[in-house]
């Protein structure tokens, strides 16, 4: 039996499955010192706590905290600037210059620092990162992160066609400054490790991507790169890499999808075999609404997923989606379900268990046993103080409900990862020192 460590009572609310929520008014939920669950009760004597802490949150909601599966932390100086482009118009006039920037680590230290910290503030407690192609700065990314003591899955950017020269690194030099974050970061069971990051088909030629699959096969590291967003994408993947009989078979044939653990973004035009390749190799889809209205991109058929049996997750992907509230991500996903819905009425909208589910147990099990409080699975977790929603006036799931659709950061009074409480990530002027 595990030694406990704390009990934590609060309104306790999370999704086992993702049609209903599992709701315990002025529960408890025991963790271990190894910083996971070991039960969740109504009732304390049924822990047999004797020797437990108990913290009593009182009134106060308990829930998994949130999952960010998709997110370019280089960009967040580009959030809410130029949303009126389209995906590649984008990318050429203001997001690669941006990403160049990163070769001076002082200024990549500046906006890491920002992001970290609205990441926090927000209760994202679990990511999975793009950098740049910077070694050092993506060094530092992953650093800032170990500091915060929240976790990521942080990947050095690959791309060496269709890009600035600035952004552009030959397959040797990507090879290598892979290999040496790997060897300092990937360890069992870190909170923070590497994963294989091809930009996208466009950007990188047939010798890089087979040589990112090749790097994820030898370490046995998970790869997440774009899937299918944009229609214009698509035709230039299918002009690129003729050989292959959809956007996701070219990433498929340099084993980068899913043959280690894979997370595809967008993936909003995806159907027929290639739906049934990415259902085939278990590869998951992170679902970015706010990113595929900003962009133009469409509407991603998140419900056609679930039927398939898909794992799907929720990501923001600024700076394309505007946004790195998760919560907001659960509401716009319902949202775009509804639109969807109107262009075929045989796909259900989402429902809020089950967006729920998606950002907290399903994007989580990317990360192992994460985003809920059965027993075995981490304690990442937030406590919602809603006192001014008026909770009274409501239900524990309304409450939560109102949370999701009108609360905001102040009211995450504490956020945990892994059982350890995240304080508050210092600010580059308060850091005192820069991380070496």
């Amino acid at each position: 039996m595990p030694i406990m460590k704390k009990i934590y009572k609060a309104h306790i609310l999370f999704t086992k499955e993702k049609d209903h929520f599992e709701v315990l008014e002025n529960g408890y939920v025991a963790v271990g010192a190894d910083g996971r669950v070991i039960a969740v009760s109504a009732r304390l004597e049924s822990l047999e706590c004797k020797d437990a802490e108990v913290i009593d949150f009182g009134n106060k909601l308990l829930i998994p905290a949130m999952n960010d599966m998709h997110v370019h932390a280089p960009q967040v100086h580009n959030q809410g600037v130029a949303m009126d482009l389209e995906l590649l118009p984008w990318l050429e006039n203001y997001t690669f210059p941006e990403e160049s920037k990163y070769a001076d680590v002082h200024y990549a230290e500046r906006m890491y620092r920002r992001f970290l910290h609205t990441q926090w503030l927000f209760g994202t407690m679990r990511s999975v990162v793009f950098g740049t192609i910077h070694t050092e700065s993506t060094r530092l990314l992953m650093k800032l992160y170990q500091e915060a003591g929240m976790g990521a899955l942080v990947g050095k950017v690959a791309m060496n066609r269709n890009c600035p020269d600035a952004l552009c690194e030959d397959v040797e030099a990507a090879v290598r400054g892979n290999e040496e974050l790997i060897a300092e970061f990937n360890r069992p069971d870190a909170l923070v490790r590497p994963i294989i990051t091809p930009r996208f088909v466009p950007s990188c030629t047939p010798e890089l991507l087979k040589a990112c699959g090749e790097l994820a096969n030898k370490y046995q590291l998970p790869v997440q790169s774009h899937l299918s967003e944009n229609v214009s994408e698509i035709e230039w993947v299918a002009q690129l890499e003729k050989e292959s009989t959809s956007y996701g078979d070219a990433y498929n044939r340099y084993g980068l999808f899913g043959q280690t653990p894979t997370i595809m973004a967008h993936c909003v035009w995806t159907h027929g075999s290639e739906l049934e390749l990415m259902k085939r190799n278990g590869v998951m889809v992170a679902h970015c609404p706010t990113s595929n209205f900003n962009l133009s991109s469409g509407i991603a058929p998140v419900r056609s997923f679930l039927d398939e049996g898909l794992r799907v997750g929720l990501g923001s992907d600024i700076s394309g989606g505007h946004d790195l509230n998760m919560f907001r991500m659960l509401v716009y996903a319902i949202q775009v379900s509804k639109m969807h819905y109107q262009l075929d009425h045989g796909k259900a909208f989402l429902t809020l268990p089950e967006v729920f589910w998606i950002a907290t147990k399903s994007a989580g099990s990317f990360f192992g046993k994460v985003g809920s409080f059965e027993p075995g699975y981490d304690f990442d977790a937030l406590v919602i103080d809603d006192d001014i929603l008026h909770p009274e006036e409501y239900s524990l799931l309304h409450r939560l409900e109102r949370y999701i659709y009108l609360g905001d950061d102040r009211q995450i009074v504490h956020r945990f990862c892994r059982g350890q409480e995240v304080p508050e990530p210092a600010s580059m002027e308060d850091s005192g020192k820069r991380i070496s």
